[in-house]
């Protein structure tokens, strides 16, 4: 029978000895700098804060993969999509966590951080492999980051660490396994109901009466019903790039969207017709996918908004410009802008086309029995 340890089973004695701190280190050290030699005393908590932090990304880490790994599969298991959902919502959980642990870190003071901040040079947030690896792994592609991020890439991280990270990319990610997921639902096109054509009517109807209510609006000069019906034609123009196939060619090109029209289109479907029993998994996981973005931006401006608490308007530790280049990489660094977007496409529960009776059995959970005389 086993006899494991607490401390032996969790490693405590690893765990536990890995905050070392540089202020501490004599000068004979070679760490250097105006405080080496004479502790400071919040330099534990600096570190203790960043490894909990790596040890969350771990942990989301293994989730993602195993995410990943389940939507990679050919055919999709349908019944393990709530468990990719179960785990998308672990991840949604730690990740409050990790915003909230910003709570902690900013107990230091700018003057407690100044005592061993040069000590850290050239470390930065930045080298922290395992968050890159989550963000590409969710979909960022390089293409998409700032030219200071970009330029991190080359000059922040080894040749080893380059080479697992663009390896790490161009083995798809969790976006691009949504949007071909996306493209495979069936529900558009059906011999009874033709969903585009459908929602293209129930939308049109929609702005044709918005476009009477402008009209007819008094309280309105001249100058601004002209405005309000510009702004209502680019609408309607927006309306048909992403309902007409035809559009389908130039779509990303001619739109906000990244996925393909199919990908979002069939978005939009699971958005509208949530209630239906069948797509009301699918919209879960959309719905966490987007948790999981929003999150990451929420944790991005609460650390932008701490480093210029900590440091003004002073380069990060890494060299970088400091709370500016976070703040630009939280508008920048996102993976599912186009699940957000799809609010501009959504309509009243009360326009909705009407599903035929054989579609809704279709999207929902019926069975039968056989009856005997």
């Amino acid at each position: 029978m086993s006899n494991v340890q607490y401390s032996e089973y969790l490693q405590l004695d690893k765990i536990l000895s890995a905050q070392q701190l540089l202020s501490e280190c004599s000068m004979d050290g070679g760490q250097g700098g105006a405080s080496a030699g004479k502790q400071a005393h919040d330099e534990m908590l600096f570190i203790v804060i960043h490894q909990a932090y790596e040890l969350w990304f771990k942990q989301i880490l293994f989730e993602l993969r195993s995410v990943v790994e389940i939507f990679g599969q050919r055919p999709l298991d349908d019944k393990k999509i709530g468990v990719a959902i179960s785990r998308l919502e672990r991840i949604v959980t730690i990740q409050r966590v990790l915003v909230h642990q910003v709570d902690i870190i900013e107990t230091m003071t700018p003057l407690d951080f100044m005592e061993f901040r040069d000590l850290l040079v050239p470390a930065s947030g930045f080298q922290s492999i395992q968050f890159k690896q989550i963000e590409i792994l969710l979909g960022l592609k390089k293409r998409q980051r700032i030219p200071a991020d970009q330029d991190f890439f080359r000059t922040r991280l080894t040749e080893s660490e380059r080479s697992e990270l663009n390896n790490l990319e161009a083995n798809g990610s969790l976006h691009d396994l949504i949007e071909g997921w996306l493209e495979r639902i069936p529900f558009l096109e059906l011999d009874s109901f033709d969903f585009l054509a459908e929602y293209e009517k129930a939308v049109l109807n929609m702005f044709d009466s918005e476009g009477e209510i402008i009209r007819s609006n008094h309280a309105l000069s001249d100058q601004e019903r002209e405005f309000q019906l510009g702004a209502l034609e680019q609408t309607v123009q927006g309306f048909q790039l992403l309902l007409h196939k035809s559009k389908a060619k130039g779509f990303n090109s001619q739109t906000h969207f990244r996925m393909s029209q199919k990908a979002v289109l069939a978005a939009l479907f699971i958005h509208l017709y949530r209630d239906e029993p069948i797509l009301f998994v699918p919209f879960q996981l959309l719905t966490h996918l987007v948790e999981i973005d929003e999150l990451w931006t929420t944790w991005r401006q609460r650390h932008a908004i701490m480093v210029q608490r900590m440091l003004g308007t002073r380069i990060g530790t890494g060299g970088s410009s400091g709370h500016q280049y976070l703040k630009k990489t939280t508008e920048t660094n996102r993976v599912f802008s186009d699940l957000f977007n799809l609010s501009s496409y959504l309509i009243p529960r009360s326009r909705l086309p009407q599903l035929p009776q054989d579609v809704r059995q279709q999207l929902g959970y019926y069975f039968s029995n056989k009856t005997t005389q």
